[in-house]
């Protein structure tokens, strides 16, 4: 699992490969990943906004944008967190994804850019 903590808040990422899911012959595997937001401050936040940047091995970066996550703005109370899943996929065996989270401060009203941590796509059988 990979961690990065910006202004007292945790975000925590493990990735799976999604045996079957893809199609190797035409280059698409599938992968999976958890991420959990850990309110560590004493003030409640709201997840706005995301920001990934996708690389993929086969050459292809990638950046995506948009409200929320799946759909979701997310209100987070201190001391508490928030988990969500979601995927990607990839044209080649090995890639790694990175971003952030824009979140508000919803005491001061201040908006903090949180750190996703760089985490490895990687196919199982590429490790051999």
């Amino acid at each position: 699992m990979n961690t990065a903590t910006t202004h007292g808040i945790s975000v925590h990422v493990s990735a799976h490969y999604q045996e079957g899911l893809g199609n190797a012959a035409v280059r698409e595997h599938l992968f999976a990943y958890k991420v959990t937001i850990q309110n560590s401050t004493q003030d409640t936040i709201q997840l706005l906004r995301r920001r990934w940047v996708i690389f993929d091995s086969s050459g292809e970066v990638r950046t995506i944008e948009g409200a929320g996550v799946v759909g979701e703005l997310p209100i987070i109370r201190p001391n508490e967190k928030h988990t969500y899943m979601s995927g990607c996929d990839f044209k080649s065996t090995f890639g790694s994804m990175s971003g952030h989270f824009m979140v508000e401060n919803k005491s001061t009203k201040e908006f903090l850019y949180i750190e996703i941590p760089r985490f490895l796509l990687e196919v199982p059988w590429r490790l051999n």
